[in-house]
């Protein structure tokens, strides 16, 4: 549950809207170098502008306008308040934004993005004053309306569909080494895989295919580079209602 006061649960803009209205948030991840060089899985998170909470750092956020529907509104958030172009985007979870009591104000729909590495330029945009990467276990020791419930449950489900979905390949380059393939997996899941056990998993799997070229220099046998057997984003999935819910019957 979800309250809307700086001491309390809350989530992203409320909106005042007819019907409880909607607002929407996103947690946006990506692999980057910490200060001692290995990568780390990092989240952004913007500073707010104004108040509610002003000054507080929190996800990407904001109502839902007119009849904008979620995803658009979603990828519309991204570009106004990081200047990001993410590679993935999927719903995550819709949580209830409530005062302190317990009165519900408005339904909260939250998202997850995936940034690749050479894409993470980022600017403060609308009605924030700074923008900045966090490690996903090092976050402001308070953020604003509680959006820190929004990362814990979006790296869980990252977590998650990392062992069933190629959701990896949305934060590499389009050449990689399998190094680097099975880095992506060792970030996100937070422990040391096999090198021998995961190349064959990932043959098997049929997922990658050899570019034909290697990466230059070095002292050493160059390793090989791969390319994703499809493009990326059609190796994530995912499922949507084949229709929208009636308010009346037929």
């Amino acid at each position: 549950m979800f309250e809307s006061s700086p001491d309390s649960l809350a989530v992203a803009e409320p909106a005042a809207a007819a019907g409880g209205g909607l607002a929407v948030a996103v947690a946006i991840f990506s692999l980057r170098p910490a200060e001692d060089g290995r990568l780390e899985l990092q989240v952004l998170m913007v500073r707010r502008a104004f108040e509610p909470f002003g000054g507080w750092w929190s996800l990407p956020g904001g109502r839902l306008w007119g009849d904008h529907a979620l995803d658009e509104a979603a990828w519309r958030l991204l570009d106004e308040k990081t200047s990001l172009q993410a590679s993935y985007l999927e719903q995550l979870y819709t949580f209830e934004l409530c005062r302190r009591d317990g009165i519900v104000e408005s339904a909260v729909v939250a998202y997850y993005a995936l940034v690749r590495t050479d894409r993470v330029e980022i600017a403060a945009g609308r009605k924030t004053s700074d923008a900045a990467w966090f490690p996903v276990d090092a976050l402001p020791e308070r953020l604003a309306f509680d959006n820190d419930e929004i990362v814990r449950y979006a790296l869980s489900r990252l977590r998650s569909k990392v062992r069933y979905a190629h959701v990896a390949f949305q934060f590499l380059p389009p050449s990689f080494t399998m190094s680097q393939l099975r880095a992506v997996y060792e970030v996100i899941l937070g422990v040391r895989l096999d090198p021998t056990n995961f190349r064959r998993r990932v043959a098997a799997e049929g997922t990658i295919v050899r570019t034909g070229s290697q990466v230059s220099g070095g002292r050493h046998r160059p390793p090989a580079l791969y390319r994703c057997a499809e493009a990326p984003d059609k190796l994530v999935r995912t499922l949507r209602p084949e229709r929208s819910l009636r308010v009346r019957p037929a």
